[in-house]
């Protein structure tokens, strides 16, 4: 990178360019240019910064200031004011909810000082599409002493012992799959990376290879190194567009600097990579489905055994790891098992990317140690949970995950911890629900998605999922029975051992933990048809306690259906033959007004029931 008096290093993720990167970047570039400032300020396109939901974000070096929300409108204003009179432009700064201060450096915003970055090492500091600025952090160094210094076997040791585990999803140790495919005896081997990430709510993947295409692509010649294949892929889902490009520039670069390709570094090593882009399946995040697709069959899962490490892509040894899976090898090799091992638990080391949405104040993609509670993720870098609401649960593991309850918010998120919940890990998703969930609704939405994503061969998951599917339908819409909630945890234990895949199974995972900790909604649900969150329109009624009301008028401003009467400063009422029970009055009410209660239930005198917290 040139040297200048500042580098506007300016995110051009996925979320950031969807909410007007490119434009800012065009009108702070006229600026500079019209202020006679181009020639020592320049404008750095990075990937993902990580603080998703305020983008386009962008931090100012050497100063590390930090401005968020960017808009074309602003752009003058910030810089006349930080760049002409070297003030930092405070509109723009993060600002805490409650005390409302301006706080200019990143290192200082809550979201990001209470991080640790290894995958995540290079997000906003480098252009990802410059294979220059990775190597000037150390890029390929890593290869470079695998390839020169290290053999094939002292490569796997330094993994093994680091205690890596796969960051897919399964938590499989990763040295020790490398060390099964090293010792199977073929001339042909595959090393393949799983950019696919299909769960719904989980962006770590995307981000990573947007931001840092090289660490992947370093990852995957080590673990080449490793188990001596000479031939690689990157399956990476067409929806990704963006890490789609920069990875192809990225395997170019390598070509051309002899990275890739035949006698690597003059080692004699060589390897060949290319990108294999998916059609969104989800069941090809599974790595034989991956594995068919890649060979231009219909992505199905097999039986295994055979494991890929001995029968893979074309019936030879392969290797298949996700994208932070691979962005971490290069570390690992650089600084050793030890210096990796300093950070995490025993059995889950070093740090894990997670993808935080939902009801947080605070969404985007976050790295945290191993074994950092849940409640520091959630309220300390999360930011706590919107408009002061209540916390109910986090979804982890992605649709095939389960809902951890506010009881277990000081659990430590290691492997080990979050399987006992009845959640898993996952590839890192981490969606947060308030209050106003409804836990029998929440595992009725991911169950749809699984059951439309099963590819049908086994009938455990193609049948099993949709009677589960149903049942739930039933449910949420007053039909539930008593027996109902018995055989929905007989049926769903049924599925997880019979199914061929992961896919189903971990399907049933979200009933089984939302019976597990929230029992007493599916109870409500059937015995007395009454959905206290107000989300299953079947199972609620919605009234206005007039005890409560003070006339502002803002639910009947906000009403789509005009369903709500009433004259200034004085009670409001609802016309139920008109109510389309959508929860804006609910969500708009700020004097906890409105009263749910059970489907075709007439205004009592005394609402004691569930009212907002």
């Amino acid at each position: 990178m040139e040297r200048f008096r500042a580098n506007l290093m300016l995110c051009a993720g996925t979320g950031c360019v969807a909410s007007g990167a490119t434009k800012v970047r065009a009108a702070l570039e006229k600026e500079l240019k019209k202020r006679g400032l181009k020639e020592e300020i320049t404008v750095v396109l990075t990937g993902c910064n990580g603080y998703c939901a305020q983008g386009p974000v962008m931090s100012v070096l050497p100063d590390e200031i930090f401005y968020q929300s960017l808009t074309v409108e602003e752009v003058p204003k910030l810089v006349e004011e930080h760049f002409l009179k070297g003030r930092p432009y405070e509109k723009l700064m993060f600002k805490e909810p409650e005390k409302k201060l301006a706080i200019p450096l990143m290192k200082d915003i809550p979201f990001f000082k209470h991080q640790v970055l290894r995958v995540l090492r290079n997000k906003g500091l480098i252009d990802p599409e410059k294979i220059e600025e990775y190597i000037a952090r150390d890029g390929y160094q890593a290869a470079a002493k695998a390839l020169t210094q290290m053999t094939s076997e002292e490569v796997i040791k330094v993994i093994k012992d680091s205690g890596l585990r796969g960051r897919g999803g399964a938590g499989f140790p990763t040295g020790l799959k490398w060390e099964f495919a090293s010792k199977v005896q073929s001339k042909v081997k595959y090393m393949l990376c799983n950019g696919d990430e299909g769960d719904p709510g989980a962006f770590m993947d995307r981000s990573v290879m947007e931001a840092d295409p090289h660490a992947v692509i370093e990852g995957m010649i080590i673990g080449a190194k490793a188990i001596e294949a000479h031939n690689g892929y990157i399956y990476v889902r067409a929806e990704y567009p963006l890490a789609v490009k920069r990875l192809q520039m990225a395997i170019e670069q390598c070509y051309d600097a002899g990275l890739l390709g035949k006698n690597i570094l003059d080692s004699g090593f060589d390897f060949d990579l290319e990108i294999y882009q998916g059609a969104g399946a989800f069941v090809c995040g599974e790595e034989t489905a991956l594995m068919r697709s890649i060979e231009g069959k219909r992505g199905m899962p097999r039986p295994r055994p055979p494991f890929p490490a001995h029968k893979g892509l074309w019936d030879k040894p392969s290797v298949l790891n996700n994208v932070e899976t691979l962005a971490q090898i290069p570390l690992i090799i650089l600084n050793g098992s030890g210096w990796y091992r300093s950070l995490g638990t025993e059995k889950s080391s070093g740090t894990k990317v997670f993808a935080l949405t939902g009801a947080v104040n605070n969404i985007g993609l976050i790295e945290v140690p191993m074994g950092t509670p849940l409640r520091t993720i959630i309220y300390d870098i999360g930011g706590g949970i919107k408009k002061g609401r209540k916390f109910k649960a986090v979804q982890m593991g992605g649709p095939s995950g389960g809902c951890i309850p506010e009881s277990l918010l000081d659990l430590p998120v290691t492997y080990e911890d979050i399987v006992k919940t009845g959640a898993i890990m996952g590839s890192g998703g981490m969606v947060v629900m308030d209050d106003n969930n409804c836990m029998v609704s929440i595992a009725k939405f991911f169950l749809e998605f699984t059951a439309d994503e099963s590819c049908g061969k086994c009938v455990p998951c193609r049948v099993g999922t949709r009677i589960l599917l149903d049942m739930l339908a039933d449910i949420t819409e007053g039909r539930g029975k008593e027996d109902d909630i018995e055989t929905l945890q007989d049926l769903s234990r049924d599925i997880i051992t019979s199914s061929l895949c992961g896919l189903g199974q971990t399907a049933p995972n979200p009933i089984l933990t939302t019976i597990r900790y929230f029992m007493d909604e599916y109870e409500s649900h059937i015995s007395q048809k009454w959905c206290k969150a107000g989300v299953c329109r079947d199972l609620c009624t919605f009234f206005i306690d007039e005890e409560l009301c003070k006339g502002c008028g803002a639910c009947l401003r906000a009403c789509p259906s005009k369903a709500i009467i009433g004259e200034k400063k004085k009670p409001h009422k609802i016309i139920q033959e008109v109510c389309v029970y959508c929860r804006t009055c609910y969500e708009t009410c700020k004097f906890n007004s409105i009263k749910i209660l059970p489907a075709g239930a007439h205004e009592p005198k005394h609402m004691l029931v569930e009212t907002k917290t």
